[in-house]
Formats: structure tokens, sequence, C-alpha cells
């Protein structure tokens, strides 16, 4: 897991965790990633101080999640629950699904499942739209 600082275009800064960097590249190449204050997907990395160790190792304090940390894992929680809801779970064949919806070939519906980059990719340049979820910490256990 990687965190990133982030900002929007309209100036407010906030945290995210990807499952690696290139995770954060697809997820924002696809404008999943908006801000949790306006909702802006023009989002950016904002400048990091990186850790760097002087002298004797101290591990450092754990700050309690801020509340707009919490409210943006409640709301991803939540999507994740409707979906499971209301959606059908289509487990490794979304992009087949959801490729065959858009062509008319399925009755149109709520899916969900996994997708590769690569299919991802090919699904964004044939217009069809497919939103990635971002992996929560209990995802990985």
């Amino acid at each position: 897991m990687i965190r990133y600082a982030l900002t929007c275009d309209k100036g407010h800064d906030f945290e995210a965790w990807f499952g690696s960097s290139s995770d954060y590249d697809v997820q924002i190449e696809a404008r999943a990633v908006t801000c949790p204050c306006c909702g802006s997907a023009e989002i950016t990395k904002a400048p990091m101080a990186p850790a760097v160790r002087r002298g004797r190792v101290e591990r450092p304090s754990v700050a309690p999640p801020s509340d707009e940390r919490r409210q943006t894992y409640a709301f991803l929680k939540n999507l994740r629950a409707h979906l499971k809801e209301n959606a059908e779970h289509v487990g490794p064949a979304f992009a087949e699904e959801a490729r065959k919806m858009h062509y008319g070939e399925a009755e149109a519906r709520s899916i969900y499942g996994e997708a590769t980059r690569e299919e991802a990719s090919a699904l964004k340049e044939e217009g069809i739209p497919a939103v990635p979820l971002p992996l929560l910490p209990e995802d990985h256990n």
C-alpha cells in the first residue's frame, strides 16, 4: 500500500491509499479519485517531504485518523456495501459483461467485478463507462 498526499484544482488537500503507484495512475486516469470536499476529479499529487532518518530510529507516533479521512473511508465502505446489495457480481468477466451491455448484446444492469489494467484501459478506449473502486484495508485480510 502507498499513501499519497493529494490536492484538487480547488486547493483542497487530502490523503488517499493505493495498492501501488500504478493503481494510483489507473484511478487518476479513470477520474475515479475525487476530492472528498468538493467532488472534483482534477486531482494531483501534493508535494511530500521524504522521510529521512537521522541517528537513532524512533517509532513515529500514530496520529488518529482525521474526520475527513474517516468520512471518506465511511463513504467508500458504504458505496461498496451498496454495490454488493444492488448489483450483480460478475467476477473476472466484468470487462466482457460491460462490453456486452454497452453494445446491446446483454440486458443493461448494475454489475461489479474484477478487470485487469489492460481490460480497464480497453474499456475506457471504447468509451465504455467503468469506474475502479479503491481497495480498503479490510480487502487485504
